[in-house]
């Protein structure tokens, strides 16, 4: 009698165990000397079908914890593209974790999310993105349409601007809308920070420029945009620009930004034909900062005073065969000398990012500070986290 009750508790404890979910094992393995974080890894839907499933999380397998994970549809099908995680992984280390299916969406509250860009119509016609450390913005059409008729409040500028933020949460709708409503300005510090960096027709922090005849030629406001994700881990959109002649040919651009959660620079893949070159820009606004370029690193700086503060603008180039010169354009025309990246387009296709860091928001204390987080940035595009798929687990 005792054994058979032993049999039936063993049998109610095994029946009663939670089945553990089909998934599948993959570890990231850092191989430089120094910890990574907020770095993001990408896991393809056909590296996820076993799990039969639109929907995922991710599990760290040592302590069995739901890690942020963020779903991408890229082309709007309905079918999850890719899956976004961002390990934390020490030097010269690796990590395992364990993909799993699950069968509801996962919802986001587009008030709180992280990283963010909308279409913004109540200030004209901006398209603004931002995620816990940085926030940008760039014009529409019916800006350009205001300032070619000198109507107040236009802007013609395919420059991409800077806001200065200093602290973790979205500012975006916050800024507008006070902005809007006429309870505050966002070019005021209240003690998040504020929109006092000066773009103009300058190339701003990325905009890109065409070297023709000793001149460089831009594309006017985007004329059309596409909004693919916003998340807690990256936000992403598409813009497009008129066709503008250059020497007879026509320059058709457009631009796909993604921006990532813990990151200073915005990725720029650009999109263009007419042209087998491109270069990417940053302003150098009173011309009384420092500048700095690094060929082997594929980077280059500029830290400069700013109000009552000091900025550090950036661009970090993807491939070491894009980067093919630096420029120091200095002018006396207003807001037209930058320091630009020379890059080579391949295939109508040039990758690139673009950034800043604000001294005053506490990251980074000085030039030196800046240089070696771009740096790094260039370092680990480099040498990528290794992911390697295990098995299929149950």
């Amino acid at each position: 009698m005792k054994k058979l009750k032993v049999l039936i508790l063993v049998f109610v404890a095994f029946a009663c165990a939670e089945k553990q979910p089909e998934g599948i094992i993959v570890t990231i393995k850092n191989t430089l000397d120094f910890d990574r974080s907020f770095e993001t890894i990408e896991i393809k839907k056909t590296q996820l079908a076993s799990l039969k499933t639109n929907n995922f999380k991710v599990l760290e397998t040592e302590t069995n914890a739901e890690i942020v994970s963020q779903a991408v549809d890229y082309d709007k099908d309905g079918i999850n593209d890719v899956l976004l995680f961002q390990p934390e992984i020490s030097a010269n280390s690796e990590k395992t974790f364990k993909i799993i299916g699950i069968n509801t969406e996962k919802k986001q509250d587009s008030s709180v999310l992280k990283c963010y860009s909308r279409f913004v119509p109540e200030r004209t016609d901006d398209y603004a993105w931002e995620n816990n450390r940085v926030a940008f913005r760039t014009y529409g059409p019916k800006a350009q349409k205001m300032q070619e008729e000198g109507i107040k409040g236009g802007t013609l500028s395919s420059g991409i601007d800077a806001w200065l933020k200093r602290v973790e949460y979205p500012i975006i709708n916050k800024w507008y809308k006070k902005n809007t409503d006429g309870t505050g300005s966002y070019h005021e510090d209240t003690g998040e920070g504020l929109d006092n960096f000066h773009v103009g027709v300058s190339r701003g922090i990325g905009g890109i420029a065409v070297h023709a005849d000793s001149v460089y030629m831009v594309s006017k406001n985007f004329v059309s945009f596409k909004n693919i994700t916003n998340g807690p881990i990256r936000t992403a959109f598409i813009l497009n620009y008129a066709p503008y002649k250059i020497n007879g040919i026509d320059v058709k651009e457009t631009k796909y930004i993604s921006l990532d959660y813990g990151q200073n620079l915005s990725r720029y893949t650009i999109n263009i034909s007419g042209t087998d070159h491109i270069s990417a820009g940053i302003t150098l606004h009173n011309k009384d900062g420092e500048t700095t370029t690094n060929k082997e690193n594929r980077f280059m700086s500029y830290w400069e005073p700013y109000f009552d503060s000091e900025l550090g603008q950036g661009i970090v180039v993807q491939n070491k065969n894009v980067l093919l010169s630096f420029d120091e354009y200095i002018t006396e025309e207003k807001d037209k000398s930058n320091l630009y990246a020379q890059l080579k387009v391949s295939d109508n296709l040039v990758d690139y990012y673009a950034g800043f860091g604000w001294k005053k928001a506490g990251q980074f204390t000085n030039k030196e500070a800046w240089n070696n987080y771009l740096s790094r940035f260039s370092k680990c595009l480099d040498t990528p986290l290794k992911i390697k798929f295990i098995n299929s687990a149950k």
